[in-house]
């Protein structure tokens, strides 16, 4: 007989998205008549439209696919040189960041690769995740066989949640053991900056004590830095390697679903530093570089021809144009809906380097319950903090890719419900 992989049935409900998508159908069904008045600022999808220069080059790519002369068959698994080039160039060394072009591997997206990278770990490593957490670091550890079960109240048996809350600004602090106080160290840490679902960003001291803390334990950090073109802070690192000795223990993940307005077109890369080891049961160090470049040759043949050509063009001078014009037109939305909630006597949190807001429920309403008002009493859709861990309880997040209008109207609808 076949045999199931049981982790999954540790999954403790349903991923977060599509049961909010759920309770969102429901209630149109319950009220046809209100249907058309829900606007949606829950999952973080964006709803402009892609950058022209990406536009064209996609368009010029399919173009030559369709005569013989300039046809493509399989590409390189990691991605065109041309493309990796352009990214290690633009993101990092424009910067003055080590990065090689051969340590760019492009994806379809940083959501798959923060699950993948699995794949070239071992069994037993000491996950940590920060709660609140994008719940994709989770479940893929419990899917691979990382965790426990489930813990009544959320979260899992075998995981280590770094707290995020209001006292610790929702960044995560640096466990206790790097001071001398006998706590077990994770192997492998999940960080993201900018947050999502908190919308702040970690300080650059705070990521350098991460680094030293990793270093100190032959640890591997994760760093998800999918949100990195909202980041405006001078302070807070874009990138994990403007941080002495983190190309000794860090990956990065990048993603142009929010930069370039990717989310459909689906397009990422991570970044793996040929120094960066981890270590067999007999304590040998082993390169992840060459293992990652054989996890794609094996498992993939790459991102298609047009999406990368369409990736690369974002890196052109009119492309950077674009695409600021875009961060800055969500980030304006983020302001709009920052100050709408201050103005309701809110307690919130990012939307400044983020195109993310969280903000605290009003007294008598949990985070779900809170959610349940908003649909039925404003037709607004938000993400719920509890969906996001146990720290997010009590809090709940807007997402401002949306339209101008619909942001506009979705603050007088919340003032119309205090």
């Amino acid at each position: 007989m076949a045999f199931v992989n049981e982790h999954y049935l540790k999954l403790s409900a349903g991923y977060l998205f599509p049961e909010i998508a759920r309770r969102v159908s429901a209630f149109a069904a319950e009220k046809p008549q209100f249907a058309s008045e829900i606007i949606r600022c829950g999952i973080g999808d964006v709803t402009e439209a892609l950058p022209p220069s990406a536009v064209r080059a996609m368009q010029t790519a399919n173009a030559e696919l369709a005569t013989r002369s300039t046809f493509r068959g399989y590409g390189p698994g990691m991605g065109y040189e041309s493309v990796r080039g352009a990214i290690a160039h633009g993101d990092f060394r424009e910067r003055g960041i080590d990065v090689a072009d051969d340590e760019i591997f492009l994806s379809d997206g940083s959501k798959g690769d923060c699950g993948a990278i699995l794949e070239i770990l071992g069994a037993g490593n000491r996950i940590a995740v920060t709660d609140p957490v994008y719940p994709v670091y989770v479940d893929s550890n419990v899917m691979v066989g990382n965790t426990g079960t489930a813990l009544a109240g959320g979260g899992y048996e075998g995981i280590t949640y770094l707290p995020c809350t209001e006292s610790n600004g929702f960044l995560a602090d640096v466990p206790s053991e790097l001071r001398g106080e006998g706590v077990a160290a994770p192997d492998v840490i999940y960080l993201c900056s900018p947050n999502n679902p908190t919308g702040t960003v970690m300080d650059r001291a705070r990521a350098q004590a991460w680094v030293a803390y990793a270093r100190k334990h032959r640890a591997i950090i994760l760093w998800d830095a999918a949100y990195e073109a909202y980041n405006r802070d001078a302070n807070a690192p874009k990138s994990i390697y403007e941080i002495e000795g983190a190309r000794e223990c860090a990956v990065e993940f990048r993603s142009f679903s929010k930069s370039g307005g990717f989310t459909g077109v689906r397009c990422g890369y991570t970044v793996m530093p040929k120094s960066l080891m981890a270590y067999t049961r007999a304590g040998e160090a082993v390169a992840l570089h060459g293992l990652w470049t054989r996890r794609w040759n094996t498992r993939s043949n790459g991102v298609s021809y047009a999406v990368q050509r369409g990736a690369e063009a974002l890196y052109t001078d009119e492309g950077r144009k674009e695409v600021q014009a875009l961060v800055d037109f969500y980030m304006e939305n983020a302001r709009i809906l920052r100050d709408g909630c201050i103005a309701l006597g809110l307690q919130t949190w990012g939307g400044q380097n983020a195109p993310y807001v969280w903000a605290k429920t009003p007294e008598g309403h949990d985070s779900w319950g809170f959610f349940e008002h908003l649909l039925r009493n404003a037709r607004v859709v938000t993400t719920p903090g509890a969906g996001f861990g146990r720290c997010g309880e009590g809090y709940f997040r807007i997402s401002a890719f949306n339209s101008r209008a619909n942001v506009e109207e979705v603050v007088r609808r919340l003032a119309a419900t205090r």
